[in-house]
């Protein structure tokens, strides 16, 4: 993002939103209702108009019926009195399609034209594919078949992860979608990137003095980035038997989150720049090249059934459309290296999984504990000091100090800052969704994932799933609820650290001093 924009160049220009997939589960709980918090912040105006997609049959008026349901569901302003409500919703038009009849989109085409001239909308397009990525390379040649892309204005693509299945199938996926379109007019989504706290990573390392000389292998322990789900794989199981931990959740969303812990400051706070920084992380990645080595830096695990808050959860073999015998990982933990100037030495540890306790992703940042030859340290057990970016789902940070205990004769005591944005802005916190469609019709690229770092991820986690590929052995399990495996906790007790208790959970002797919970 350009710095000293204004409030007209934060707001999205004229165009016509394509949603392919619009009667699945993304659009429902997702695209419609961002759009819709984007209308009623004033950031999109009358010229533009929204397109449906999909095969089944749809009249326009039950897609707008959807569109209603969504909204009254998922989003986080209520539906505004009639009036005004009939004046968004009229911008939404439905088009039933089967994406490999060419005649269907020159239809398309004719339609768009006429939304186009009605709302006054200057030829700008923006096309969503909510779909499986084996068909991201034939909607693209039929759309520019269907004279989709000839219009006056500009092009661009957004499309959802997973981006392939491995490095080789996400070249020849990249090669058919740059066929029709430049990579700057495509916008690999990855939702985690708009969120507020990993947006608000940047400001916290760059903007702040006492962090950023801090911020490095003199003074960092080790770093340890959790994504917990509490869910099993739901309707998901062909899908998530298919792909894993590995690929569903680590290849993107915690390596994305590890290059914005790890990456440098960039030159200018422009879009290239960040990326360029992000790359040469994910190129700086110590690679895991043999299977003693991965067994020996990631473990793997399944959850088992399993007991929490009263209620038994099942096995991930019982769960539907899941091969009984399967041994598709549902938890993901590994000791990574980012093996730099900045880094080299420090441990970054990275977990995933389902069926855990809480739902949370969080980032902890542990400093180097003080020298034991110091007087205090002599005394007392002293607690490393910790910083804790939590992104999801209660946004903040706090700051974990020692301090003396009030009354006592140098008694110390851990003591933490706590900032908890969620408390502040609550339900109008923007979500995620909101922030990269707003992001990709202005064409700030900033938060998307370019080619090289796509291929960068798939390259270190490529690894790793070929020498599970070779041996299954070393699946462990984990009981539905509980934390993984106990070879997880192992993994870092060969380092001398633990995990750190994550969502906001207390340690018992940490006093919470600044809470404005």
């Amino acid at each position: 993002m350009a710095e000293n924009q204004t409030f007209d160049e934060l707001k999205t220009p004229g165009a016509v939103f394509f949603i392919f997939g619009a009667t699945g589960d993304l659009a429902r709980r997702k695209l419609f209702p961002a759009i819709y918090s984007l209308y009623r912040e004033g950031k999109l105006a009358e010229d533009f108009a929204v397109i449906g997609v999909a095969r089944r049959p749809r009249s326009p008026e039950e897609f707008r019926e959807d569109v209603k349901a969504s909204i009254r569901e998922f989003s986080r302003y209520q539906a505004i009195d009639d009036n005004e409500w009939t004046g968004f919703v009229n911008h939404f038009e439905y088009k039933s399609l089967d994406i490999n009849n060419i005649d269907g989109f020159r239809e398309l085409r004719e339609q768009t034209e006429g939304l186009e001239e009605r709302f006054r909308i200057p030829g700008n397009r923006l096309f969503y594919l909510a779909l499986a990525p084996e068909l991201f390379g034939s909607v693209s040649f039929n759309l520019k078949a269907g004279g989709m892309l000839d219009g006056e204005g500009w092009n661009r693509l957004v499309i959802e992860k997973p981006f392939g299945y491995d490095l080789e199938s996400a070249e020849k996926l990249n090669e058919q979608i740059r066929q029709v379109f430049q990579e700057e007019e495509i916008f690999r989504i990855d939702h985690y990137l708009g969120k507020e706290m990993v947006q608000n990573i940047e400001v916290i390392r760059f903007a702040n003095a006492f962090f950023e000389p801090l911020w490095n292998k003199q003074h960092i322990a080790n770093i340890q980035i959790t994504l917990g789900e509490t869910v099993g794989v739901e309707e998901r199981g062909g899908y998530y038997d298919h792909a894993g931990a590995l690929r569903d959740m680590a290849q993107n969303h915690m390596l994305q989150l590890l290059t914005m812990i790890a990456m440098e400051p960039p030159s200018r706070l422009l879009a290239e720049d960040i990326r360029d920084e992000k790359v040469k992380v994910l190129r700086s990645l110590r690679p895991y090249l043999t299977g003693e080595e991965v067994r020996k830096n990631v473990v793997r695990g399944q959850y088992t059934q399993g007991l929490f808050n009263g209620k038994t959860l099942p096995a991930y073999r019982q769960e539907d459309k899941v091969n009984p015998e399967s041994t598709t990982e549902t938890y993901f933990a590994a000791r990574v290296f980012v093996d730099n100037f900045r880094w080299a030495g420090v441990p970054f540890y990275i977990r995933t999984g389902k069926r855990l306790p809480a739902k949370t992703t969080e980032v902890v940042v542990e400093f180097k504990s003080m020298p034991t030859n110091v007087y205090l340290g002599q005394k007392h057990n002293l607690e490393p000091n910790l910083l804790v970016i939590r992104v999801n789902p209660m946004e903040g940070i706090y700051v974990k100090i020692n301090a003396k205990k009030p009354g006592s004769e140098s008694e110390i005591q851990p003591l933490a800052m706590d900032f908890c944005q969620s408390c502040l802005i609550g339900i109008n916190s923007p979500e995620a969704y909101e922030r990269l469609l707003h992001d990709a019709a202005r064409g700030d690229s900033t938060y998307f994932t370019r080619w090289d770092e796509v291929s960068s991820a798939w390259s270190f986690v490529d690894h790793i799933a070929k020498a599970w590929r070779e041996d299954s052995s070393d699946l462990a399990s984990y009981p539905a609820g509980t934390w993984g495996p106990v070879e997880a906790a192992e993994l870092l007790e060969q380092d001398g650290f633990q995990w750190w208790p994550v969502n906001g959970q207390k340690e018992s002797n940490v006093v919470w001093s600044v809470n404005n919970n």
